[in-house]
């Protein structure tokens, strides 16, 4: 499963053959005039062929951070350590040129806004082509049959058309369609989606979800798919990762943690989400996230939480495993539990 805990003293060459993307220990701390911030903090998980992993969590928690960590476009004042391993080969140790030859072709992103992640001043046509050929070699005639068929694999109405339109000519469901067409060119064996169905309305969003989960069954695809929406990761997500302030908090089946939370941060954005037929109004979560670069020595999240206890301040939580390769980084995730089962 994707979401067993990770022995750290594994080597690289001990990669399971149905794992599709490995990530690590890794960490992202961006250089700044205030300091150093920390914006992904020792994530490790594992992402099985053909399974989706879901990763929700407050704005600021470092989910956009570690997708853009993973797929290696940060800036030159990010450091980056740790492991990130797709289908075994070790990413962030090959050269600038190595590393962008794999985006695109092994592992691809779906951005959060499709109308910056598209060039405005070329045609759909244009920007598909020369993804096309500068991966796969093929003619521009051939290139542009395949974008063709990019185009309508992902339902876009008379694909021939809007090949030669530009970006702002096209609806923002389209545009994000166009994105995804972009990001599946080469058939990556990971796809990465960050908030795939930002802005769009309930209809577009309804077929974008299972335009990419259709895609992703058929090709066997690894997806980490980020989302606000907790029903957008029930809907599409396999397993599910919590992360608040750089770190994944809890982790495990989707419907086990949405439905059980383990950590009192993940309960809390189930109590902040509208359910359907109710009549009291959602509980927010106190305060705000932390600064990154002033975290607490213990626990990120004991300011905000109302059960934190003085061990919760000074010592820093490791993950604890639970029943069905959940794990969850609270102290007091054992007594959670029981009361969750017994409420």
């Amino acid at each position: 499963m994707s979401v067993a805990l990770l022995n750290k003293e594994s080597g690289a060459d001990q990669v399971r053959s149905d794992v599709a993307l490995e990530v690590r220990d890794l960490s992202t701390e961006f250089r700044t005039n205030g300091g150093s911030l920390r914006a992904v903090n020792d994530v490790s998980f594992r992402l099985e062929k053909g399974k989706v992993l879901g990763v929700i969590g407050e704005s600021g928690s470092g989910k956009s951070a570690m997708l853009r960590s993973i797929l290696g476009i940060q800036p030159d004042s990010a450091l980056i350590t740790g492991e990130v391993l797709l289908h075994g080969r070790e990413l962030l140790g090959l050269g600038r040129s190595e590393r962008a030859a794999t985006r695109g072709r092994d592992v691809s992103m779906v951005f959060q806004d499709p109308l910056t992640a598209l060039d405005p001043v070329y045609t759909v046509e244009k920007q598909l082509v020369e993804t096309l050929r500068r991966h796969l070699k093929l003619s521009k005639a051939q290139a542009r049959q395949r974008a063709l068929e990019l185009l309508e694999l992902v339902q876009i109405p008379s694909p021939a058309e809007r090949l030669k339109a530009y970006p702002f000519e096209l609806s923002g469901g389209m545009r994000q369609r166009v994105v995804i067409a972009m990001a599946l060119a080469c058939e990556p064996k990971v796809l990465l989606a960050d908030e795939p169905t930002t802005a769009l309305d309930v209809t577009v969003q309804a077929r974008i979800l299972q335009l990419l989960r259709d895609l992703q069954r058929s090709r066997q695809m690894g997806v980490v798919i980020v989302t606000h929406d907790l029903a957008v990761a029930a809907e599409v997500a396999d397993d599910l990762a919590v992360m608040y302030a750089g770190r994944i908090v809890e982790m495990g089946p989707v419907d086990q943690v949405l439905l059980e939370p383990a950590h009192p941060y993940t309960r809390g954005l189930v109590e902040a989400n509208v359910q359907p037929s109710q009549v009291v109004r959602p509980r927010a979560i106190p305060g705000a996230p932390p600064s990154l670069s002033r975290l607490p020595n213990g626990c990120s999240f004991a300011p905000r939480c109302d059960v934190a206890t003085v061990a919760c301040w000074e010592q820093r939580p490791e993950p604890i495993p639970l029943a069905n390769e959940r794990w969850s980084r609270c102290l007091l995730t054992t007594e959670h539990s029981a009361v969750r089962r017994a409420s």
